[in-house]
Order: C-alpha cells, then structure tokens, then sequence
C-alpha cells in the first residue's frame, strides 16, 4: 500500500479518460451505463461516477498522472502512468469490472467496453486486471526468427494477395498452451491494443507511426503466410512476448495511437520482389538489445531528433525497406473512392455513404439522419461531423480515408452484416 500512496502523491500530472460503452451483442450503445472509478489498490475509494450518453460514451475527465518526462526518459524506472479500476455497470446487462486502466500524462486514454446481455442463470461480474506495460513489466523477449517466411515447403498459402482482414483470431498464451483462450479481434483494435500496450502514447508521432508499420506489417505476415494454421493451430497470432506482440483483453488505448492506426491499417513494410509483408520484429532496445532489429526507445530517441517514421525503420531494417498498401480490405461494402468526399461531391459514393450514416444513426442518435440523395450538402457535413466527434477522429466534415474506413466498420457492426463463422 506504501508504493500506491507514493505513486499517488507523485501524479502531478493529468491525463484525460473517456469510456465507451457498446453490447457485445449487437455493437449498439449503451446508454445510462454507470461507471465508478477508483485508484487500482483503493476500489472502496470512488473518485468520480460518470454515466454514459445516447452514445455510449461519458465524458472526458481529468484524472491523476505521473509527470510526463518518465514516459521519455529511458534512464527512467518509475512507472511513468498511473491505473484505475473501473466498475460498470447498465439495466439488463452484466456488470463489468477492469482493474487497471492506464492514464498517461497529457494524453487521452480511451477504455472501450462491451457489455454482455444479463443472463438469468446469474453468471459472475466479468473482472479483467490489466498487466503492467511492457515497457514497465517484465516480458520474454522476442525468439529470433527469419523475416521472410519459405512459401514453397509444406503447408499451403492460401492467399494470392495481401489482404487486410477483418478480424484475426488471437491465442491469449503461447502457442503451445491449450488451456489459453482464443479471441475474435478486430484488425484495426488488435494493433491500436498492441501499440498501446507495447509504446508509450506520449512519444512523437513519426515514432508511433513507426512502431506502427512494424506491428502492422508483423501481423499482416502472419496472416499472409497463415503461420499457425499451417503448424496445425487455430489462431492467427498469439499475445506471447516471445512469439508474437503483448495484446491484452480489455485494455484501454490512446487517441495518438488510435488516430494514426486509423490513418495508416491498410499499410505494411515491404522489400524489392518479396511480395510477403516483411516480419518487423523489434525489441525495447533498454532490457534487451537486438542488432539489426528496430529498438523502441531507439526509434523514440530518433523521433525526438526529427525522422520520419520510413527514416526510423530504414535506420534498423536497411534502406530497401519501403511502405506498400493492401490491394484488399475484408469485410467493408465498398472500397474508398480515391479521393477525399466534402460540400459539392455527389455521385454513387456520396450515396453510399450517406446511407450507412443512417443506419449508424439508428443506433446512435446524437448523428443527425440524413437525406440520402447523392449530394454532400451542409447536412451530410454536419451528420458527418457528429460521426468524427462520437468515433475519435478529427472533426472535419469531410470524408477522407479515415473517416469513410471508419463509417463502414460502424456500418458492418450495427448493421450485423459482419457475422463470424
């Protein structure tokens, strides 16, 4: 108890919270879910009690941080973020309860919750403790393997292309323990938990664009190359350290990594006639060095001094490393038009767009109903800006690639167009 009051007196900064809160069932909202929050240590302690909006969503609070320069400094070994417990709780749904939370100082952490539907056999509150971050905790390292993956020994690829998939299937536990769980992820949340989970919000943001690209183009080879299902497993990707990347269930994440994901999932790092995304792995560069391999205190230190995020991953992975997109993205109705839609466009993707808004509006009605005509007027811009403000992405009224990806994952969950197999 002594190291949490310590820790306490010590959170001289703020950081920034926001809860979201959707059925697990259907991906709608939950309105009028109550949330408590305390310090993790202290549940009997409430600090604040937040309720959640048409939305889903409650308020950005303020809360308790430890000063900023111990998420930059490597020489640093204090824990550079302060941890919550959150207790939920909303009529017709079971009670959940994350311990954990991480705030940062200066940055905003979003805590995305699904709930599940009351089940009157009287199952136990669903409790998740978040683990120490992997800049922080003790992790294995990662096993050395080669960055490019043999295509032609047994085990068949099945895929021609590479394809940004919908979900992917994560075994929580390494590869070989058949008592771990596995989870249908989204893409997209997968590395926004990942990022999280595994670099400090706080960095600059050409240094979380590159940690970013390493991830994503990790992942994507997984998935190209079907790794584990060609050993005879039933996953895509595990959270074991020593295999693959720390994921975590139920963390929270940071708008600055969510923001950037957003902007760049269809991406992944590529080499001259290797069509394969290229196995990017890295290490933290403080614990455990790994030469030729991109370190992650490394590339904050080569942020700080102004890189670009190719510049970071050329100065460990060479200079034939180049960012390439995927030719494919499953599971959306219709791929991004090339360009970016505003006030005046018009025409069949205008159309679609303004249709999916509608039915999101259905289930979120803080977004305006729109005609759906085919014109991008003053309306659609401000149903559109709505949309930007509930989602996390910057409020432009204008529909470039971020915001239509985002509009059709939206779509496809409240939709119910997307049902896993």
């Amino acid at each position: 108890m002594s190291q949490l009051r310590a820790m306490q007196t010590e959170a001289v900064d703020r950081g920034t919270l926001q809860i979201n809160v959707t059925s697990s069932v259907n991906a709608f909202p939950v309105e009028r879910a109550e949330i408590s929050i305390s310090y993790t240590g202290v549940p009997e302690s409430t600090l604040e009690k937040i309720q959640t909006d048409s939305s889903g969503q409650t308020e950005t609070i303020e809360l308790a941080a430890p000063p900023e320069e111990w998420s930059l400094d490597i020489e640093e070994d204090r824990q550079p973020y302060s941890e919550y417990t959150l207790s939920i709780k909303a009529p017709g749904f079971e009670p959940v309860n994350i311990a954990g939370t991480e705030i940062l100082a200066n940055v905003k952490a979003i805590q995305n919750i699904q709930m599940k539907p009351a089940d009157v056999s009287g199952e136990e509150d669903q409790v998740f403790v978040i683990p120490a971050h992997t800049l922080y905790g003790d992790y294995p390292p990662k096993i050395a393997e080669a960055e490019i993956k043999p295509v032609t020994e047994t085990g068949e690829i099945v895929l021609s292309r590479v394809v940004v998939p919908e979900y992917i299937v994560v075994h929580d536990g390494s590869p070989r323990d058949s008592t771990a769980t596995n989870y249908y992820v989204k893409y997209k949340d997968y590395i926004k938990n990942v990022a999280s989970s595994e670099i400090y919000a706080t960095w600059p943001e050409n240094t979380i664009r590159a940690n970013v690209l390493a991830i994503m183009s990790f992942t994507l080879n997984r998935v190209y190359t079907e790794w584990y299902r060609n050993k005879g497993y039933d996953f895509t990707i595990t959270s074991s350290t020593a295999f693959d990347h720390k994921w975590i269930p139920e963390r929270n994440i940071f708008d600055s990594i969510s923001v950037i994901v957003d902007e760049l999932f269809a991406d992944y790092l590529s080499r001259p006639n290797v069509r394969q995304p290229i196995l990017t792995q890295y290490c933290d560069g403080r614990r455990v060095s790994c030469p030729n391999w991109l370190t992650q205190w490394g590339s904050k230190a080569l942020g700080d001094q102004g890189l670009t995020a190719i510049e970071i991953l050329r100065y460990y992975y060479g200079d034939d490393m180049y960012i390439n997109t995927a030719q494919e993205i499953s599971g959306i109705p219709s791929s991004w038009p090339g360009y970016t839609l505003e006030q005046g466009a018009s025409g069949e993707k205008v159309l679609q767009m303004q249709e999916q808004l509608r039915v999101i509006s259905e289930a979120y009605p803080a977004i305006p109903k729109v005609e759906a005509d085919g014109i991008y007027g003053p309306a659609t811009a401000q149903a559109v800006e709505k949309f930007q403000s509930v989602f996390g992405l910057p409020v432009t009224g204008t529909v470039d690639y971020s915001t239509w990806y985002k509009i059709s994952e939206i779509y496809v969950g409240v939709s119910r167009i997307a049902e896993l197999v």
